[in-house]
């Protein structure tokens, strides 16, 4: 017997609608501060469609980058030689290695996790969870299995409230309101990105946060058992240096929040790209999250006349800057939509959200 197929009539697709529109208006008047777009979906579908279609050999970039692997392996081993050579260094000598090269190298890793998220690091996926949970090492607190599993949100719900832990909560956005709270906002970055998610969109730790737990604290002890609290402390304190006002960090603001009304999304073609994997090429990365950052140059290359026209940065540091000093700038600068329904939500949720 034939199972007869339920196809959405009218009313139910109005229903839904008016559902949605509810939960939007409901949304809008909690906080009217954000940037609301109340029609359309994340724009990065749609021109890697066009993009696609008028570039047919970018295909051909996708894929992961070999060179990763070594990339962090040699980061990860620099870490180790500076705990080493500064474990009797003076405070002044210590602490300025610690926010100059722990801090850009812990950061740099932060990126390999992003980079290895996407599986761009090596062709199996066991292989990248692998190489993630060892380029977390030097950082001194466990971070890459959950962020995997966030981060994938963020790409497909860009902008979705609730959805995308990205973008700062309604207190962030009434609380740090002026230049001095702004410069307080950029210092505790790391503790935003660390436990927004568990207020705005908590997920029970999966097996791979287990492993990486476990492997953090056994390379925090081994750290604390050679080098004392001076040599965990260069590795945890470089984290979050590197995460606050720093050169670096300068990308958190940069990708998405909103300095010209209307992109939401935007790229930064400077030097410190040669640290950070090309994640300064946000929008590409965002249009062809399946390409490797080696190769997101390429992508520009192969089609400028997406990418040219669309307001970009070549100074994070300015960014910073810029971002602390405007007032009309600040964690509201963002745009949040609602096209996924409570309902909707609710089963991603149930089934872990869309990577366990």
């Amino acid at each position: 017997m034939c199972r007869k197929e339920s196809i959405p009539t009218e009313d139910s697709s109005a229903s839904g609608a008016e559902q949605l529109a509810a939960e939007r208006k409901e949304k809008k008047d909690a906080s009217d501060m954000f940037y609301w777009d109340d029609y359309t979906e994340e724009p990065h579908a749609s021109r890697r469609h066009q993009i696609t279609a008028a570039h047919p050999e970018i295909k051909k970039l996708f894929g992961h980058c070999p060179l990763t692997k070594w990339k962090v392996l040699a980061s990860v081993m620099i870490q180790l030689i500076s705990i080493h050579l500064l474990q009797d260094a003076d405070w002044k000598t210590w602490l300025f290695c610690c926010y100059t090269l722990s801090g850009s190298i812990n950061h740099m890793m932060t990126l390999a996790m992003h980079e290895l998220s996407h599986n761009l690091g090596a062709k199996k996926v066991l292989h990248n969870r692998m190489l993630g949970i060892f380029a977390n090492l030097p950082m001194g607190l466990p971070a890459s299995a959950s962020f995997k599993r966030y981060h994938m949100e963020h790409h497909r719900y860009q902008g979705e409230d609730v959805l995308d832990v990205d973008i700062p909560t309604v207190f962030e956005t009434k609380f740090f309101t002026n230049t001095f709270l702004k410069v307080i906002w950029c210092l505790l970055q790391p503790l935003f990105y660390s436990l927004r998610p568990l207020f705005v969109n908590p997920k029970d730790p999966g097996y791979w946060e287990k492993v990486n737990y476990a492997c953090a604290i056994t390379f925090n002890s081994t750290i604390y058992y050679f080098y004392g609290f001076k040599g965990l402390s260069y590795l945890i304190l470089g984290t979050l240096l590197g995460m606050g006002i720093h050169p670096v960090a300068g990308h958190f603001i940069a990708e998405h929040y909103v300095m010209n009304k209307g992109q939401e999304t935007y790229s930064y073609y400077g030097p410190l790209n040669w640290l950070t994997f090309n994640v300064g090429y946000h929008n590409e990365h965002h249009d062809f999250p399946f390409i490797a950052g080696t190769n997101l140059p390429k992508v520009r290359a192969i089609a400028p006349e997406f990418y040219d026209n669309l307001p970009h940065y070549h100074s994070w540091s300015k960014v910073i800057v810029d971002y602390i000093c405007d007032d009309k700038v600040g964690p509201f600068a963002r745009t949040k939509r609602v096209t996924v329904s409570n309902q909707e939500i609710a089963d991603l949720k149930a089934r872990g959200g869309l990577v366990k």
